[in-house]
């Protein structure tokens, strides 16, 4: 009888816009299973000059947490990192010039104004294929003064690399969203760096996912306990997720569904179409150099505000499963558009919504039920109306959608979605982004073969993590 394969183990470091964790990952045979060994919050930090991350706590926690994760598990072989996208902090001589600035910080209007001032909208997105999004790193880095200071710019998973191995490095999915990076051979666009006043000085060596980025640096070795290699995986938390999609045929829609909801369908060729653009289509890279072509919709920041505002009135913390399940026992409401700007930055988000509904001549539920209802079914319908426009402009006839990440535990919204795109939603897995991080080192240490396909390690995920099945209601 042969014996079944071993067990392997990697470090998935994953961080989010709201918290970060760090997970063991276990791969070998049909086992493909997660353990968590530290999870620590996040947010912006506001500072005198605006909204920052505080990198170095989220560092000190990382490392913290990969002593503890090879103490649990001494077999780990590697370690790999996923992050929120866009954002970036500045080296000059290894040094960090300053905390990285937050995406929802206000000053990246002044970049978008420096920027199409130089280069319209529209030639933009025939150089790199993205929606406009305030954010983007280009319109960051054109407001940010301290980038004539330093010498590298390296986005987030690859600054805290650079922390763990001193390498300078750019993962190409992560690279993808700066909006310097472009469209159809996927290598920085110099001249456009040029054309805008970013120094092409800045951007680092570009490199794939399961590429080998650097060893722990020795200091950090000792303290970690194991002399580890860093592997680049999909840096950028929704090409790791996507991998980990199940995406059963080639008709098959995504949404990574948490802070943001990412809807789109997997391309292995741009639309750049005048109508791609108009409906804020964008194409950021995956794995294995697929495109991931896709609309950002606001997703469970709106929930998970409202709330937070909530709790803070109450002075106690709000069961979310109860409220869930009182909301799907809620009559249908109103709808309000989750992408309104008024809803963009935190605060009072109750206030905020009920006032964009009363504006439209509605009144919002006056019961906190009724009210998480009609946020979720918000959500849901911004889904469906993203879901369709992915269709069309791909020319897909669209069978399923599988809907991974947090938004797979809340039962209402893989519902409605399911009515609102009259599509069967697959829910789950959960934990996409850390087990596409964990694929990604797995099949880069040989444990599939290093030529497997994405469609084999998604058989993988198949098989050890089935969905949760919605289908439409009449």
């Amino acid at each position: 009888m042969t014996p079944p394969p071993p067990v392997r183990a990697f470090a998935a470091v994953d961080l989010g816009a709201t918290s970060g964790r760090v997970m063991i990952g276990r791969v070998g045979g049909d086992r493909l299973d997660l353990e968590q060994v530290a999870r620590f919050p996040n947010g912006p930090v506001e500072r005198e000059d605006g909204l920052h991350w505080d990198f170095e706590a989220l560092a000190e926690h990382v490392i913290d947490a990969l002593a503890e994760a090879v103490r649990r598990e001494p077999a780990i072989e590697s370690i790999g990192i996923d992050t929120w996208a866009v954002d970036y902090g500045l080296l000059r001589d290894d040094a960090l010039l300053a905390e990285p600035f937050h995406y929802r910080d206000a000053r990246t209007a002044r970049g978008v104004e420096a920027v199409h001032a130089r280069i319209p909208f529209g030639d933009l997105y025939a150089r790199n294929g993205l929606q406009f999004l305030a954010f983007t790193s280009l319109y960051q880095l054109a407001a940010d003064e301290r980038a004539a200071d330093a010498d590298t710019l390296l986005l987030v998973p690859d600054l805290l690399a650079h922390r763990l191995t001193g390498a300078r490095v750019a993962e190409r999915t992560n690279a993808s969203t700066t909006g310097l990076l472009r469209v159809h051979d996927r290598e920085w666009d110099v001249a456009l760096a040029e054309r805008i006043g970013i120094r092409p000085a800045l951007l680092p060596a570009l490199v794939e996912p399961g590429e080998r980025i650097g060893r722990l640096r020795p200091e950090l070795a000792a303290r970690i306990g194991a002399d580890l290699p860093v592997i680049a995986v999909g840096s950028h938390d929704t090409a790791s997720a996507v991998v980990a999609a199940p995406l059963a045929s080639p008709d098959s829609a995504y949404i990574s569904c948490g802070t943001w909801g990412l809807v789109g369908v997997e391309l292995a060729a741009p639309v750049l179409t005048e109508e791609a653009r108009a409906a804020g289509f964008t194409h950021e890279l995956g794995v294995d150099g697929r495109i991931r072509f896709l609309h950002n919709v606001t997703g469970l920041w709106l929930l998970s505000e409202t709330v937070r505002t909530w709790e803070a009135e109450d002075g106690a913390s709000i069961d979310l499963p109860a409220l869930l399940q009182a909301a799907a026992a809620a009559a249908p409401t109103v709808l309000f558009d989750t992408e309104d700007p008024s809803l963009s930055a935190p605060g009072d988000m109750p206030a905020r919504i009920a006032a964009l509904v009363r504006a439209t001549g509605e009144e919002p539920p006056g019961d906190r039920a009724g009210f998480a209802r009609m946020i979720v079914a918000s959500i849901a319908q911004a889904f469906a109306d993203a879901v369709r426009a992915a269709a069309a402009l791909s020319g897909r006839s669209l069978d399923a959608i599988d809907l991974i990440g947090g938004g797979a535990l809340n039962g209402l919204l893989c519902q409605e979605t399911a009515d609102r795109t009259g599509l069967p939603v697959l829910a789950g897995p959960v934990e996409a982004t850390a087990l596409g991080n964990v694929l990604v080192q797995a099949r880069a240490a040989g444990v599939f073969g290093r030529d497997a396909s994405l469609e084999e390690l998604r058989d993988v995920v198949l098989r050890t993590h089935a969905p949760v099945r919605y289908v439409p209601r009449p």
